[in-house]
């Protein structure tokens, strides 16, 4: 499965839209007024499915991620040189990024693949293209991207 992860132009908060393979709105992003970032995310009929927040009183930055109000896991940005790398409570799941955090993918504990997210250049708002090989985990993917993304504009 292929996701389209866009950023809006022209908001105030972070807000992105996802696309599906055909061009339709999967999910839509809101950001929401908070110490640090707080991200809802709402499926095509618009009910939320998703939360993404970040923790403020850490030293590095950590996002902790909901499903339907039920907190599923958490992502740690680490301290590093040279290339990011992310922490993950979630599904035991791991993420490795380039040097430059424009391409990264996601793995299980045994190495397999479970997505690959890598940003399209040259556009006017973050874009990034993300292939899940299991539909099931799409939602999940996203809310690591979410995070990843919101880490590295927390920086700028």
């Amino acid at each position: 499965m292929r996701l389209l992860f866009k950023q809006r132009m022209f908001s105030w908060f972070d807000s992105y839209d996802i696309y599906d393979e055909n061009g339709e709105v999967l999910y839509s992003v809101e950001g929401k007024p908070s110490w640090g970032h707080c991200l809802v995310i709402n499926n095509r009929q618009g009910q939320t499915v998703g939360t993404i927040k970040q923790k403020i009183f850490s030293f590095l930055p950590t996002f902790d991620i909901y499903r339907d109000d039920v907190l599923i896991g958490s992502i740690h940005k680490e301290f590093s040189f040279f290339k990011p790398v992310f922490s993950i409570d979630m599904k035991g799941w791991e993420v490795n990024g380039s040097f430059l955090e424009w391409d990264y993918e996601v793995t299980d504990a045994s190495g397999n693949s479970i997505a690959t997210v890598s940003k399209e250049l040259f556009n006017w708002t973050d874009t990034y293209v993300i292939d899940v090989t299991n539909s099931a985990d799409a939602l999940y993917v996203l809310m690591l991207v979410l995070a990843i993304d919101a880490e590295k504009c927390s920086r700028d």
